[in-house]
């Protein structure tokens, strides 16, 4: 072997990171406002997530010599949770009553966010199942939901994703 793909090679401490080993918990929220009118084993509905990213946001300025960038504000894109729905649609109605509650349409007025936001603990574990990295997202709350298309000619089964805004995330067990 070249000694370039060596080096690249023992630049891995171990197995590479895997996609699908995941858990997603949300604490608070709906489960706080409905009580048990809702199974709290989402996490096993979880499907397909996101850990989060950062971004800063920048304005150029001109001191002397080149323009150049500096940092004024941390912002926080949404993230999509897709679920994976049962018969009974209970999935379906948890972020629809969660919505509902945020803003009741026969009335409009919004809510407060300490009266609708949960926190959203990500878990990425290892092959062997010990946990390599985990976020917690703060004052979280869907913002949007996508239609469940129906087709009589498909086999498949409902997915639900739901998108969240957050306020920020920080790492846990550092």
């Amino acid at each position: 072997m070249p000694a370039n793909i060596k080096t690249f090679l023992s630049s891995f401490k171990g197995e590479l990171a895997k996609n699908s080993l995941f858990e997603v918990y949300i604490y608070g929220g709906p489960f706080a406002i409905f009580g048990s009118k809702y199974p709290t084993e989402i996490k096993y509905r979880c499907e397909n997530a996101n850990l989060p990213g950062k971004t800063m946001a920048t304005m150029e300025q001109k001191i002397y010599g080149p323009i150049e960038k500096f940092p004024y504000l941390t912002t926080y894109s949404d993230i999509d949770l897709t679920f994976i729905v049962d018969s009974d649609m209970q999935q379906k109605y948890l972020f629809e009553d969660w919505l509902y509650h945020i803003n009741p349409t026969d009335k409009y007025n919004f809510k407060y966010k300490k009266q609708y936001s949960a926190e959203i603990l990500i878990k990425q574990f290892q092959s062997d199942g010990k946990r390599s990295y985990a976020v917690n997202l703060s004052e979280a709350f869907p913002i949007s939901m996508n239609q469940m298309d129906l087709d009589w000619s498909s086999e498949g089964y409902h997915k639900l994703t739901v998108t969240f805004a957050y306020t920020d995330w920080k790492r846990v067990g550092d």
